[in-house]
């Protein structure tokens, strides 16, 4: 199992004033990434990824603490880069590793997936903070997803 994170609710991009990839996570947002950290700590055992972005890496820190883990950076997690460098991360990661992305990110990516033969599962859910649990079979094949809504806050 692998799973792929939408950041948490950051602030308005719009009344952000400086560099959108230092926009941080609200208040509200920051409850998000504790409420993912509470239902992810008892699994992961992988590596935790994320976007260069603030509010992705803000979103994995609670996680990063319960679990006394880095996170690590990935370019290719960044906003506006496609899904082609999300699946390179998603086939080299250990299991029940945890990768943050952007809203423009996941869709692709679980579209990529789903033109190779993996299941959806569930109504797709992009909302922020949404968590997407992507199985993969002995042979690295992605099989099926399905996806958990965000953290009501």
């Amino acid at each position: 199992m692998l799973y792929l994170v939408r950041h948490a609710k950051a602030g308005d991009r719009a009344t952000w004033h400086g560099d959108d990839t230092h926009r941080p996570l609200t208040t509200k947002g920051r409850r998000q990434a504790e409420l993912i950290a509470e239902r992810l700590a008892w699994t992961v055992t992988g590596e935790l990824l994320s976007s260069p972005y603030l509010r992705c890496v803000e979103t994995l820190e609670p996680l990063a603490t319960r679990l006394s883990a880095t996170v690590r950076i990935d370019q290719r997690l960044t906003e506006g880069t496609g899904f082609a460098g999300t699946l390179q991360v998603l086939g080299e990661v250990p299991d029940n590793s945890v990768l943050c992305s952007h809203g423009d990110v996941i869709p692709d990516t679980l579209q990529a997936l789903q033109r190779r033969g993996c299941h959806i599962l569930d109504e797709p859910n992009w909302g922020k903070g949404s968590v997407w649990l992507i199985h993969r079979d002995v042979h690295g094949d992605f099989t099926e997803a399905s996806v958990w809504p965000p953290p009501e806050v």
